[in-house]
């Protein structure tokens, strides 16, 4: 059974950094594509940034300059390095994996939390 596992959220001051971490359990498990979505109180989950096997990356524009997404494959684990924080970055982030085999499967994580304060 494939578990995806988030760490590395808290509370940071605006202009500041997290670093995000995602690891994947499930020793067939070989995701194509891995990235993080977020959600804050009343609104709908988005899409921060993903990264597929091959390494292409994708981004949101909010976040284009500010963050990056990287990948251990080998380890199953993926991260995300946020700086320059924004209070507006304040969202529980998702880790998020897809496996396309015969048919598409998506995974999710329970969730960390990230606060940005001002």
């Amino acid at each position: 059974q494939v578990q995806l596992v988030e760490s590395g959220g808290g509370l940071v001051q605006a202009g500041g950094s997290l670093r995000l971490s995602c690891a994947a359990s499930g020793s067939t498990f070989r995701p194509d594509t891995m990235g993080w979505y977020r959600q804050a109180p009343g609104k709908q989950r988005e899409l921060v940034a993903t990264i597929t096997s091959g390494g292409s990356t994708n981004y949101a524009d909010s976040v284009k300059g500010r963050f990056s997404i990287s990948r251990d494959s080998a380890k199953n684990t993926v991260y995300l390095q946020m700086n320059n924080l924004k209070p507006e970055d304040t969202s529980v982030y998702y880790c998020h994996a897809q496996e396309k085999v015969i048919f598409v499967m998506d995974y999710w994580g329970k969730g960390t939390l990230v606060t940005v304060s001002q």
